[in-house]
């Protein structure tokens, strides 16, 4: 991290550095080529008032006419028509402390021959003497040439180039520094976010119970800015982390939970059939006793059947194995399940609430009625006698009321949890809720934590929601299908 952030901090100091150097390029360019348009100008409106001072002697004159007033370095030669074309130089004498007139070369009078009469200033190299502005224009009886140095003004765009060079360098220079130091400060808060992810990346987080404690300090948690949003969202990741990780700790415990009460509940069977079995072997002889202890092995595996079973089912819904989907007449369903409690608990009294139109919902009939069977049972075996149960048909499920104990307060919450137990002593005493968790019910869940787990996996499996409201005196456990 340490090292994408140094990546990014050299990107950002490259790009300001870059865009600088740019804008100075382009100001020093425009800058140069606007001076040099400017001092051209000048130069040309200096060759044109010479060219304006000669051209009324003409090279009909003995001369080039009158030279006073010029600039050293002015070239100025007669084209005539017909005869030999001639010029002068006007150069300084140092010892005299003059200028003075020095007749051109034949070599520079052809290159001055070569320029357009047109009367308009052009850049002329003249062979001995370097560049010049040059202007030529029609005389009596020939033409002439009026040429002016443009040395002055490449000395003064040269050295403004070398200005402009130099004060790039320096702003690039000075760029870079400031930006080293702005973009290191502005990426201050985005260290200390990877400094948190560090941070978390070194605990041990692969088992035990764990806990995030590590968080983005809540300044830099702004959603306003860009490090706050990532700060923010990091902050959001650790929450859901630790809440999944508090999650999977606590289904291991679950499970170690339920290994070690499926251990003692299967103990308890296989133990009273080795018994028995035992018993049949001593007394082979006695029938009754042979007959006995056949019933009971056959009780008993009957109970280590039933509860394997509910494991399988929980195992298959787990795994999402899709149920029937067919449609239920869940009105019926309740007549019949209401008429079989009267049937096995006369001593509760067992009332049944249907509306006029017949409940039809959609989903497996067989696993439907396991849940209507489970919560019935609980309610007739985990409440005492003379209780009042109601079951309640709605339009999209059923309800189912007792007005019994009620669950445990700290059972309510975790109540359709797998594994939960009203008895956490694993002894046979029944809890004092309604429809306790570790109620056996239809399915022979055995007390191993199965029974409201069942009923919450299959209603879960249909797409549909089951709720638990206890207190004492009235329980309520609430079924809505799918229609």
């Amino acid at each position: 991290m340490r090292q994408a952030l140094a990546s990014l901090t050299s990107r950002l100091v490259a790009t300001t550095v870059a865009l600088v150097l740019l804008v100075s390029v382009l100001i020093g360019t425009v800058t140069t080529v606007a001076m040099r348009s400017f001092l051209t100008g000048q130069l040309d409106d200096q060759l044109d008032q010479s060219m304006t001072r000669l051209v009324p002697e003409g090279p009909g004159t003995g001369g080039p006419g009158p030279l006073i007033g010029n600039p050293v370095g002015t070239v100025v030669a007669a084209l005539p028509e017909s005869g030999e074309a001639r010029g002068v130089v006007i150069a300084d004498d140092a010892s005299a402390g003059r200028s003075h007139a020095e007749t051109l070369d034949s070599g520079v009078v052809s290159d001055l021959e070569t320029v357009p009469a047109d009367g308009r200033p052009h850049a002329v190299s003249l062979e001995g003497l370097g560049h010049y502005r040059v202007q030529v224009r029609s005389a009596e009886g020939g033409h002439l040439a009026v040429g002016l140095p443009t040395q002055n003004m490449d000395d003064v765009i040269s050295n403004l180039i070398w200005w402009e060079v130099l004060l790039a360098l320096l702003a690039v220079v000075g760029t870079g520094g400031a930006a080293t130091y702005v973009v290191r400060r502005q990426l201050g808060p985005l260290r200390e976010v990877a400094s948190t992810a560090h941070t978390v990346a070194g605990l041990p987080l692969a088992q035990g119970e764990t806990a995030i404690a590590p968080r983005v300090p809540e300044h830099l948690t702004d959603v306003r800015t860009e490090v706050g949003q990532v700060g923010s969202a990091l902050n959001t990741l650790l929450e859901h982390v630790e809440s999944s990780l508090a999650q999977r700790y606590r289904s291991e415990q679950q499970v170690r939970q339920f290994v070690a009460d499926a251990s003692h509940e299967l103990r308890t069977p296989l133990t009273t059939i080795a018994g028995y079995t035992e018993l049949a072997r001593r007394r082979q002889d006695d029938d009754g006793a042979v007959r006995i202890a056949l019933g009971k092995v056959e009780e008993e595996s009957a109970r280590m059947t039933s509860m394997v079973e509910d494991l399988l089912l929980l195992a298959r819904l787990d795994a999402g194995r899709p149920l029937a989907r067919e449609p239920v007449d869940l009105s019926r369903m309740l007549v019949e399940a209401v008429s079989d409690a009267r049937v096995v608990a006369p001593d509760h009294r067992w009332r049944l609430d249907l509306p006029e139109e017949s409940i039809e919902v959609t989903g497996d009939a067989d696993r439907l009625h396991q849940v209507v069977s489970n919560l019935l049972t609980n309610a007739r075996k985990h409440t005492p006698a003379g209780t009042t149960v109601t079951v309640s048909g709605t339009s999209s499920g059923f309800v189912v009321h007792d007005d019994g104990p009620g669950f445990p307060p700290e059972l309510v919450d975790t109540a359709f949890e797998r594994f939960v137990r009203g008895d956490a002593s694993r002894t046979r005493r029944p809890p004092t809720g309604a429809l306790a968790a570790d109620a056996p019910g239809a399915s022979g869940a055995g007390g191993a934590g199965l029974g409201l787990s069942l009923v919450d996996a299959i209603v879960s499996a249909h797409d549909g929601t089951v709720t638990l409201d206890s207190k004492p005196g009235s329980t309520t456990v609430t079924v809505t299908l799918p229609g």
